[in-house]
């Protein structure tokens, strides 16, 4: 990997609902650097292994799934998000469901899958640069990252994004219920043994509470231009 070491990386991590995706797609196309959403592969595989009715308690069935799923990012024709082909399903909006979330923090603990996906995080760092977005870019994947990044919020806001987010697709939610499932997710990823979701030692700490999108967007590229 000596030639992609050249290549800079900007590794921004962080819980869910604190706004990496978003950011990170919005830095990366001010930058105009290549984008990596490795969360996207977790609820790729996840999604791939429920349609092939998988136990997703079965770390080789899950090993397996992660070695064979095509996945594939494509960009929007209309300028929207990146859509997301899994096995040449479109499942872009699929993967954005809390099933497919709860599915990847499940799988994401096991050691087998994680390093199914590691050669192919690593395969995206190429020239001009890379805005990886994730919860281990600047711990496990990229460490030699340059640039690092670990953004939050509470809980509680975390909740309120994700309720507006599900509402505004029509979806029956509720406010109490996404903040349980975001807390009891938080400590899933906290607490497992393999690469658990914490700030790299280095890494520059945001939090977003409160707010706007673009403030959090001028702080995370003074980070790279200061």
């Amino acid at each position: 990997m000596s030639h992609a070491s050249n290549v800079p990386v900007l590794a921004i991590d962080g819980p869910s609902g604190s706004g990496k995706g978003t950011i990170s797609a919005l830095v990366a196309e001010r930058l105009g650097w290549r984008l990596l959403d490795s969360g996207a592969l977790y609820r790729a595989v996840g999604y791939a292994a429920g349609m092939a009715g998988l136990d997703l308690s079965d770390m080789d069935a899950m090993a397996r799934c992660a070695q064979t799923t095509k996945i594939q990012f494509r960009a929007a024709a209309d300028g929207g998000p990146t859509r997301v082909i899994v096995n040449g399903h479109d499942a872009t909006d699929e993967l954005r469901t809390e099933t497919a979330g709860a599915a990847a923090s499940a799988i994401a603990s096991m050691p087998p899958v994680r390093e199914a996906l590691v050669a192919l995080q690593l395969g995206f760092r190429k020239m001009p640069g890379l805005v990886a977005d994730g919860r281990d870019m600047g711990t496990v994947i990229f460490p030699d990252a340059p640039y690092k990044v670990f953004l939050t919020a509470s809980a509680a806001e975390r909740a309120k994004r994700r309720y507006k987010q599900l509402k505004e697709k029509g979806l029956n939610v509720t406010l109490g219920g996404l903040q349980r499932e975001i807390e009891a997710r938080d400590s899933r990823d906290a607490s497992r043994a393999v690469a658990p979701l914490k700030p790299a030692a280095d890494a520059v700490q945001v939090d977003t509470t409160g707010m706007s999108i673009d403030d959090v967007v001028a702080k995370v590229l003074a980070v790279v231009q200061p």
